[in-house]
């Protein structure tokens, strides 16, 4: 999978060469490339954004440097990539989505910054490749940085080869669309605390019960709006 990012701040991205996402990046699993939006002015002060049409607050980043960026990196007529502007009147980023995204060959990520991108940025764009607006939550952030690098690591450790053992994904959070079980490790009692007799009985059938069942109760507690309508287990 090749993964571009647009941004004014490319410094922000010196993450990706830490952790698993550094290891796939050096074995080639994941071809990562950052781009300022920057280079794509011509004015003496590189300018990125100005005042908004109708007034307000803020200022609006500007067509002209993204078109170019895009017009770089999409190349004549369309694309297979997919272009994800993250933002918080987006879609909402879940576990599933991550999925789809990792199944693609490209993806590029638009960062805005300030109050936005001009909206004709996405609406040409959705000319030449797919668009997707993706929020990563029910709260703004000063940038699309952020939200960038959460989906790019949450959407690249699901690519094959990333995360050494495959099996440690199945068992995650909103894989079967109920939170992940609490987990345990030696010694058997910290502090006073004891991990689970079940889970040190060796009775595999017993353990997996456990484990579904401290997934249900978990989001019961935490994120009931998970469970079906109805009330039934998920």
């Amino acid at each position: 999978m090749r993964v571009d990012i647009v941004t004014i701040f490319p410094e922000f991205f010196g993450v990706l060469d830490v952790s698993l996402l550094g290891r796939a990046r050096r074995e080639q699993l994941l071809e990562l490339h950052v781009h300022d939006l920057r280079e794509h002015t011509h004015d003496r002060h590189r300018t990125v954004d100005d005042t908004p049409y109708g007034g307000g607050a803020g200022m609006v980043m500007r067509p002209e440097p993204w078109g170019e960026a895009f017009d770089a990196l999409l190349g004549e007529g369309e694309s297979d990539a997919v272009v994800v502007f993250p933002t918080p009147a987006g879609v909402p980023f879940t576990q599933s989505l991550a999925r789809e995204l990792a199944e693609e060959s490209r993806l590029i990520f638009a960062c805005g910054r300030y109050e936005g991108i001009d909206a004709r940025v996405a609406e040409h764009v959705a000319t030449r490749a797919r668009v997707i607006e993706v929020s990563l939550g029910d709260y703004v952030l000063n940038g699309g940085e952020v939200a960038a690098m959460a989906m790019i690591e949450a959407i690249g450790r699901l690519v094959p080869g990333v995360v050494g053992n495959p099996a440690s994904l199945v068992e995650e959070s909103h894989e079967d669309g109920l939170l992940e079980h609490p987990s345990y490790t030696k010694p058997a009692v910290w502090r006073g605390l004891e991990v689970p007799e079940v889970l040190r009985g060796g009775n595999h059938g017993a353990i997996a019960a456990w484990r579904r069942e401290q997934a249900l109760e978990r989001t019961r507690r935490v994120r009931p709006d998970l469970l079906p309508a109805d009330g039934a287990d998920a």
